[in-house]
């Protein structure tokens, strides 16, 4: 029996240095397609397919935007109010030279694009109350948003994916447009052939926030999957790279990794490893996501490593904030490739990942993934995720925090000990188990 055409939204996927929607998105369509499903990718990028074709694949891979004008959205909107959106097919010949890019594209058979899908999708939303429909020639059965959109593909089965309800259950700690938020799930909770969530939490959420029937929603997890060529490099290689690169030494730093932003915590992250006193390094990886710098307060000084200038969009010093000096051993980088970002995972001594809620929490499975003991909070789906293989602490305690980082840092055999628990912790996610949660998903379906 031929399986059912999928199609996977290029939303997140489109996004420069990526995001943990767009991980979920690429491991998605990489299953599904080693299931038997055709895959289509939909993107919305700044410019549209049109005659030519080689200038529609050398669009396609032209990272450069241009910010709205008043003119496209009102031409826009007065052509989806009364019709669907066409989205056409992007020749990819090769003929561009995008190895680099291709690399990160996830499996496919047709990728398509319609000129600012998304972000007239939304100003459709604002100005008529409902979702905007697009089409396509031969589209797929079944259209799986991986993230709330305003926006339904005609004649298919539309599911959509709400990882968590953030913006509502901790609305201090998202920018997100609350009302808009709210009406965009409402309207899916209504109106969507299903929902598709990522643990227990967030499907509990779903049901007793918006009102949905627990048959409606179904939990499907993630899955763990990082490169063979990642997971087959020798530990001695991985500890010389991050040794070279950045004067770490093999398991004696913690890591925080992820979107420097309120409900990752990471300011009483820093005060519990000032009040620790440990003498191993603090690595924060990530992207200052959030409207202002408080979260890295305590550090003072833009924390950027030695040799290394500041990034032009970091945030200055606040002069009335205490000075504290490199000799906190404070290292902050704001983005690393994969192959690299999995290096510093693997020699970390523990990833720290008390985070204040989390629909999910895969830097959690990625970590163990990698063999590396991790630490992380008793709030939203992290200990579900974690089960009994991580430190638990309470994420509103620094002092909890605190020690966590000192026995850690003492005690090799409670690293090993979490380690091994990690290790097995992952293999519960694995792709084969994912598989058989979407093909249940999906044969409701069709």
């Amino acid at each position: 029996m031929t399986k059912p055409r999928i199609m996977v939204d290029g939303y997140n996927l489109a996004l420069e240095k990526g995001t943990g929607i767009a991980t979920y998105a690429r491991n998605l369509s990489s299953q599904i397609s080693k299931m038997g499903h055709k895959v289509d990718l939909l993107y919305g990028l700044r410019r549209g397919v049109g005659k030519d074709k080689l200038l529609a694949e050398v669009n396609f891979f032209d990272p450069s935007t241009k910010p709205l004008k008043v003119g496209e959205v009102v031409s826009a909107l007065s052509t989806s109010w009364a019709m669907p959106v066409t989205a056409r097919t992007v020749p990819i010949t090769g003929k561009v030279i995008a190895r680099t890019a291709q690399g990160s594209l996830p499996s496919h058979d047709r990728i398509l694009n319609a000129r600012n899908l998304y972000r007239y999708s939304q100003w459709h939303f604002r100005v008529f109350g409902h979702f905007m429909t697009t089409q396509y020639e031969q589209p797929a059965a079944i259209a799986h948003w991986t993230y709330p959109l305003p926006i339904k593909l005609k004649g298919a089965a539309n599911i959509y994916t709400i990882h968590d309800l953030v913006p509502l259950r901790l609305p201090y700690a998202t920018l997100d447009d609350k009302k808009e938020f709210l009406k965009t799930v409402q309207t899916i909770a209504s109106k969507a052939d299903h929902i598709v969530t990522v643990s227990e939490v967030s499907k509990r959420d779903i049901v007793d926030l918006l009102g949905v029937d627990e048959s409606r929603v179904t939990n499907t997890y993630q899955a763990v999957s990082l490169p063979p060529a990642i997971l087959q490099r020798s530990h001695d290689d991985v500890a010389t790279e991050v040794s070279s690169i950045f004067g770490l030494e093999n398991k004696k730093y913690f890591l925080f990794f992820g979107a420097i932003e309120p409900k990752k915590n990471v300011g009483r992250i820093i005060e519990a490893f000032l009040a620790s006193q440990v003498h191993y390094p603090l690595v924060i990886v990530g992207q200052l996501v959030w409207k202002d710098a408080k979260e890295l307060r305590l550090l003072g000084v833009p924390s950027t490593p030695a040799g290394r200038k500041a990034a032009r969009d970091e945030p200055p010093p606040d002069p009335t904030l205490t000075h504290i000096s490199r000799s906190t051993q404070v290292v902050r980088l704001d983005y690393l490739p994969l192959s690299l970002l999995t290096s510093v995972i693997r020699c970390a001594r523990a990833v720290v990942f008390p985070s204040l809620y989390e629909g999910f929490g895969l830097p959690i499975l990625e970590a163990m993934q990698l063999g590396t003991a991790v630490i992380t909070g008793k709030e939203g789906a992290n200990p579900e995720v974690a089960g009994d293989s991580a430190y638990l602490v309470d994420p509103y305690n620094v002092g909890a925090i605190a020690q966590s980082l000192r026995d850690m840092q003492n005690d090799d055999a409670m690293v090993a000990h979490y380690e091994a628990l990690g290790y097995r912790q992952a293999e519960l996610f694995s792709p084969e188990r994912y598989e058989k949660r979407l093909e249940e998903l999906y044969a409701k379906l069709v």
